[in-house]
């Protein structure tokens, strides 16, 4: 029996999401002494060999453009009959993963655990490490049944490629059903960094005074090559669209570096961007919460401060 990795895909391209999963389901089968393999249902640009550099053996391809469709009863059908032989069933936790893992779970009678943030202890048992109360504390929960379904929080094991190596690709022609969700419209956003995708992210709040001031979060957000973010008061005043918006109530997020510009800081916001690696706070005012989850704090005006940054920034790519 081996670990069997879900690849999700947008737009013909593998997310990163993907990658840090099919790195995770890779380790854990060595851990258990058994094969990684993956599965992609629908069509992407990319050759599916690759995935051999993060340690997988097998990619099952059913190569069908219905599949591109994000209907999770459609696919959860499509992935049954390879994940029937599977032990563990890794998935990234996403909109998408977690439509389909409970799905999964529940015509297998298998063990879920959702928001995985570490390999599982399997010296007595096999215990699933997963952050709860929005990232404030962890569980550790025991999978007691024969199949597992796990959920992998993003950024929390990280893309880790090995030795080159391709992966045996083979095509299936996956079980599939009429969807029941017709539709209608579809509106896509074009030309920025996908949120929970990013590795870095530059935010900003009511700080800014107005809109017309978002040149500042702009300007340092390119300059780092990073995305877009704005606070709920930003985007519930109409300065900025609903989908930059992060917090607990928003977008959920884990980059590596986030940069929050003239916001104060409250629980709900914290709640959805306190798994990033690195948070830098710049405000005005010291007494800011926001300050108490910082590893990196600036008190000082964002207007003389922010400017400075892009500046350093800037010099520092045209000196390498």
């Amino acid at each position: 029996m081996s670990v069997l990795i879900y690849i999700d895909h947008s737009e013909g391209n593998i997310k990163k999401s993907s990658l840090e999963a099919l790195s995770y389901g890779a380790a854990l089968a060595k851990k258990l002494n058994t094969t990684a393999e993956a599965i992609l249902l629908g069509t992407v640009k990319e050759g599916l060999d690759i995935a051999g550099r993060y340690g997988i053996t097998k990619v099952y391809h059913a190569a069908d453009q219905a599949y591109n469709n994000y209907d999770a009863q459609v696919l959860t059908k499509a992935l049954l009959p390879t994940a029937n032989n599977a032990e563990v069933i890794v998935f990234a936790q996403s909109a998408l993963g977690d439509a389909i893992a409970p799905r999964l779970a529940a015509v297998l009678n298998a063990g879920l655990v959702s928001g995985a943030v570490a390999l599982p202890e399997t010296e007595n048992g096999f215990v699933v490490k997963k952050s709860v109360f929005s990232g404030k504390a962890f569980a550790k929960v025991k999978i007691n049944s024969g199949k597992k379904v796990i959920t992998l929080k993003a950024n929390s094991f990280g893309v880790k490629e090995r030795e080159p190596a391709n992966a045996e690709i083979i095509n299936i022609s996956a079980a599939s059903s009429e969807s029941k969700i017709k539709t209608i419209k579809i509106e896509k956003i074009e030309g920025e960094i996908p949120l929970t995708e990013a590795e870095i992210v530059v935010s900003g709040g009511r700080g800014l005074k107005g809109p017309e001031n978002w040149y500042l979060i702009t300007d340092l957000a390119h300059s780092l090559h990073g995305a877009i973010a704005c606070s709920r008061p930003v985007a519930d005043d109409g300065w900025r669209p609903h989908h930059e918006h992060v917090g607990q109530t928003g977008v959920q997020i884990a980059p590596n570096l986030y940069i929050a510009i003239g916001i104060s800081g409250a629980i709900q916001h914290l709640g959805g961007v306190n798994r990033s690696k690195t948070i830098v706070v710049i405000n005005k005012d010291a007494e800011a919460p926001f300050f108490k989850a910082a590893d990196y704090g600036i008190v000082g005006d964002a207007f003389e401060v922010v400017p400075k940054l892009i500046e350093a920034v800037k010099k520092l790519k045209s000196e390498n």
